[in-house]
């Protein structure tokens, strides 16, 4: 027994040995976003880190190792028509507008810092950070936080793949055949559609050189640089820390996304946020999927959208609609729906991956958001998008392109479109095999991405930031990667050229001229 004791203790001090103090920042006020920050912290706690975390909503359940900083006042620094659908379809919102995301991100990241709470850690002295995750979302100025605590840091990335996040850590990946993380183009681009993706590139950048980034830095001095400097260090300037973090974790896989050239302090860990083993349903949820003998239609606009907001008239014909199903329909409501079909059943919380993954549940009806359209090929289910705004689109078309999804427009003709969609999806075997197939792909990886994320966590800090990982095109300047510098010095030596022949031309002419002369004379 005693050696038993002897055997713990000595595991128990080797993994206080290995645990750090990390700082995990996830400001925005959208639960989604939240579901992705709190995934992070699950693993970093089962890896036995100690964790801050910065978040407007509480992590549950609490463990002694974790510190959650409230900033519930982030919600004020959110526009309320955001999110609100009966704005969005009335276009009084405009989510292809990248100045205005610009705006609303950094307003948001300027009230995580001004927070009284923030405030009050950075300004203990006694708090010490091995290592600080920020959540990047057209925004960076909360990286100031690892100049704060002088520690490197890492991304995590919420979207696939895309150039904008990648110029941080590498270059911007090729307009002429990538697409912007808010875009509805996929390649293989027409001429056009090249077009327009290098537009958005070089407005973005353009905007964000002119105008983005000394907002970000005045913001950086302003609110960090006062904290930096009580702890005994000059801040470092804001253009040397924007480029200075270790390595991104993205949510991201090929099985979703696009296959793209990625450096290799781009980890892909899409999924991370799916609990290993799938939490029992409640009794009387499970009790109604097990009997539902044609199949279960679950319908979803996310965490973030409400379907109470959806006008009364499309709501109306939805319930009809649902009611001349033979399915039995699961709708996420925020609140009670009087007068409904017998088949529809209303879910003020619903358990998403365990509807999912239940094997009589056919078709997911979704907004088309990451986290969902990552359950939903975790599961092998097929879905109909209704994408709203940002990324949705993008995510719905490439699930169309990839055939495992049909798309329907957020309208006033909805509820006669979704019948259509459903009839089809439900009558055609090829989209429940593809999500099949695209499930099979998404579960062959040599590890899971959770493990990815604590290995790749402690690497980091292992290794003082992972330098060695960093892209040497972070140094090169844009003219050199264009070989702009080449291209002036062959026009000026094919100027030189032109510019002798012409002289060696005129001189022979003249000396021709006066031969002439003297054979005249």
């Amino acid at each position: 027994m005693w050696a038993m004791k002897l055997c713990l203790s000595i595991l128990a001090v080797i993994s206080c040995c290995e645990a750090s103090k990390i700082l995990v920042v996830f400001p925005l006020p959208g639960k989604s976003h939240a579901i992705l920050g709190d995934g992070i912290v699950r693993h970093l706690l089962n890896a036995g880190h100690e964790v801050t975390y910065i978040s407007p909503f509480p992590y549950k359940p609490e463990s002694p190792k974790l510190h959650w900083v409230d900033i519930s006042d982030n919600f004020k620094a959110m526009p309320e028509e955001m999110m609100n659908i009966n704005a969005i379809m009335e276009k009084k919102v405009d989510f292809g507008d990248h100045m205005a995301l610009f705006h609303v991100m950094t307003n948001i990241g300027r009230a995580t810092v001004e927070n009284p709470n923030v405030q009050k850690l950075m300004n203990d002295p006694k708090q010490e950070f091995d290592l600080v995750i920020v959540e990047w979302l057209f925004s960076e100025v909360t990286i100031g936080f690892a100049a704060v605590f002088n520690c490197p840091y890492i991304w995590s990335s919420s979207l696939d793949v895309h150039w904008h996040v990648l110029h941080l850590i590498d270059q911007p990946l090729n307009p002429a055949y990538s697409s912007d993380a808010i875009s509805t183009n996929l390649p293989p681009f027409n001429f056009w559609q090249r077009v327009s993706e290098l537009y958005t590139q070089l407005k973005v950048q353009y905007y964000r050189y002119m105008y983005t980034n000394a907002i970000e830095g005045q913001i950086y001095q302003e609110l960090f640089g006062p904290y930096i400097v009580k702890r005994g260090r000059t801040p470092p300037p804001y253009d040397v820390l924007h480029y200075n973090g270790s390595l991104i974790l993205g949510n991201s896989h090929v099985s979703l996304g696009q296959p793209a050239p990625i450096p290799q302090n781009y980890i892909p860990i899409c999924g991370y946020h799916i609990d290993d083993e799938v939490k029992p349903l409640p009794q009387d949820l499970k009790k109604l999927l097990d009997n539902a003998k044609n199949g279960v239609i679950y319908f979803s606009m996310g965490s973030n959208l409400k379907s109470k907001d959806i006008p009364m008239q499309i709501k109306t014909s939805l319930l009809k609609m649902f009611g001349e199903l033979k399915y039995t329909v699961l709708w996420k409501f925020e609140e009670d729906l009087p007068n409904r079909p017998t088949n529809v059943h209303i879910l003020k919380w619903a358990p998403q991956q365990g509807i999912l993954s239940h094997p009589n549940t056919i078709l997911f009806i979704t907004h088309g958001g990451l986290l969902s359209t990552t359950e939903t090929i975790h599961f092998g289910k097929p879905i109909i998008g209704i994408p709203a705004f940002g990324d949705q689109f993008i995510n719905v078309v490439r699930a169309v392109q990839k055939g495992f999804a049909l798309q329907v427009d957020l309208s006033y003709t909805m509820a006669d479109d979704l019948k259509i969609a459903i009839n089809k999806m439900t009558t055609n075997p090829k989209y429940a095999e593809k999500a099949k197939e695209l499930s099979f792909i998404y579960h062959d990886r040599p590890e899971k991405p959770g493990k990815l994320l604590a290995h790749y966590v402690k690497h980091v800090i292992e290794t003082k930031g992972a330098p060695h990982l960093r892209s040497p095109a972070l140094h090169v300047p844009f003219y050199q990667k264009l070989y702009l510098d080449l291209l002036a010095v062959v026009l000026v030596c094919l100027f030189v050229l032109v510019r002798l022949l012409k002289l060696v031309y005129c001189a022979f002419c003249s000396s021709k001229n006066v031969q002439d002369k003297k054979k005249t004379n």
